[in-house]
């Protein structure tokens, strides 16, 4: 008997060859096709793409044999493709979900199987959890067609996901300012999925674009994993400074996450940017609408729903809480910690083109850099400060859970402790309006303590005083 697959905060990762086998895809594939079927989708069409790790392109066939054998049909993207744009293509397509093999920002030696909804978006918890108990056990009963006979019944169809999404890009957002602006824009693609397409989208004009990492290398050189923070994206911040750049983007491995540097190759974190990204919305594009947040993510958002009188509601850490409330509430945008971020008249799911665009369009309208702007939004709010440690751990989960709920300290980093949220891990309010969380990854055996200050002679003593609450200093 195999290993019992789980499905974390966005899908099942694993280590290739170790435990993200092609057997184990098939598994995880026949469980969804279950899923499908429960739900009445037999013949119908599911989206399939992949992103540029090792083998990537042939799970994503293994995939769509398991999915034919079971009745059903797939569209399979014609190369290496942005999350984004996979999911927008279920739309368009009028699928039924959607089936994508990337590891997202993970280290090199993982893959992964993310699911998706109709609606593009993130599948909620409750039928994450049906797909997995629908997993069978091992793969002695999965059904299968073999690829080139699917292809030949036209059961497989192999198309191009790029060029309706460029068509939909022009309904959320004018380019032709961005090209005749003159920046010049740095992009790190981080060797994934993200490569050469700002460079298609904002060529032509007086614009220049500027990308490295933008090939297929699955190991990643110069950054431990494509993810968008430091150090990873160390390299392209000093790119960014000795091309005189007025902006780095950064997109992670399979480009549904954003990452800015400004224009002196400092790194803008995540939160800010999510802030920086409402305010656009609300401020620029004169928009409103809920924000919907992860409890990991920015308190500058509260602040801005005051300000604008718009509603923000918090949910549990996901795109798997964020985007069906997305659905549910018509969401102006949402967002989490990690640099995802989804907008209104899109698929609810995370677009690190889309938010890279917007970062451009914001410059272009105000006329200001990415380190103005941030103060501009600081004038408003107040400044915010933000880190995080990501720390390995073993041993009883259920044990260093207790001793956290036990703990009961009365200040944290000399702030005074006002509550405790514990809807997704352990969030620790703090008087100054910030917070300290401890929480427990969903895809790897990591603990991450992360907060949020108004203060920044406070940042480190606050995380270590969670390190040593977390039992891990």
């Amino acid at each position: 008997m195999n290993s019992k697959i789980i499905f974390g905060t966005d899908g099942w990762r694993g280590a290739i060859a170790e435990d993200y086998t092609f057997e184990n895809v098939r598994r995880c594939t026949q469980g969804f096709s279950d899923y499908l079927l429960k739900e009445g989708f037999k013949g119908k069409w599911i989206v399939v793409g992949y992103d540029k790790r090792f083998l990537s392109e042939f799970f994503a066939r293994t995939v769509c044999e398991v999915l034919v054998g079971n009745g059903m049909k797939a569209y399979l993207t014609d190369g290496a493709t942005p999350t984004p744009v996979i999911s927008y293509a279920v739309v368009d397509k009028k699928a039924s979900g959607a089936v994508n093999i990337t590891a997202s920002h993970n280290p090199p030696v993982d893959n992964g199987f993310k699911v998706r909804d109709s609606n593009g978006g993130a599948i909620p918890p409750d039928d994450l959890k049906m797909i997995e108990s629908l997993i069978p056990d091992t793969d002695l009963n999965v059904k299968q067609l073999a690829y080139d006979e699917c292809i030949k019944n036209g059961d497989v169809v192999v198309f191009d996901a790029s060029v309706n999404y460029i068509t939909h890009l022009a309904d959320l957002i004018d380019l032709e300012p961005i090209k005749k602006a003159g920046l010049t824009v740095m992009v790190d693609a981080m060797w994934g999925n993200g490569a050469e397409w700002f460079t298609r989208l904002l060529s032509g004009g007086k614009t220049k674009i500027i990308e490295i990492h933008n090939t297929r290398n699955p190991i990643f050189p110069e950054m431990k994993r494509p993810e968008p923070i430091p150090p990873n994206i160390n390299v392209g911040l000093k790119a960014t400074t000795d091309n005189n750049a007025d902006i780095l983007l950064i997109t992670d491995g399979d480009a549904d996450r954003v990452g800015i540097g400004d224009e002196n190759g400092v790194f803008i974190n995540q939160l800010q940017v999510y802030a920086l990204l409402a305010y656009y919305l609300l401020e620029i594009r004169k928009q409103r609408g809920t924000i919907v947040k992860t409890l990991s993510t920015t308190s500058m958002l509260e602040k801005l729903g005051k300000l604008y009188d718009v509603p923000v509601i918090e949910t549990g850490v996901g795109f798997k809480y964020v985007a069906p409330k997305m659905v549910e509430t018509d969401a102006m945008i949402g967002g989490e910690e990690s640099g995802g971020y989804a907008f209104r008249g899109n698929v609810p799911e995370r677009d690190g083109i889309l938010a890279g665009l917007f970062m451009l369009d914001f410059m272009v309208k105000t006329g200001k850099k990415p380190s103005e702007l941030l103060a501009e939004l600081f004038s408003k709010i107040g400044a915010h400060y933000y880190d995080r440690v990501d720390t390995a751990f073993s041993g009883d989960k259920s044990a260093r859970q207790k001793a956290i709920l036990d703990a009961k300290p009365e200040t944290i980093g000399g702030i005074k402790v006002t509550g405790l949220n514990t809807t997704d891990g352990y969030k620790f309010e703090l008087e100054d309006g910030g917070w300290l969380l401890i929480r427990f990854s969903g895809t790897e055996a990591i603990m991450r303590v992360y907060c949020e200050t108004t203060q920044q002679d406070k940042v480190q003593s606050i995380l270590q005083d969670g390190l040593r609450i977390a039992g891990l200093a």
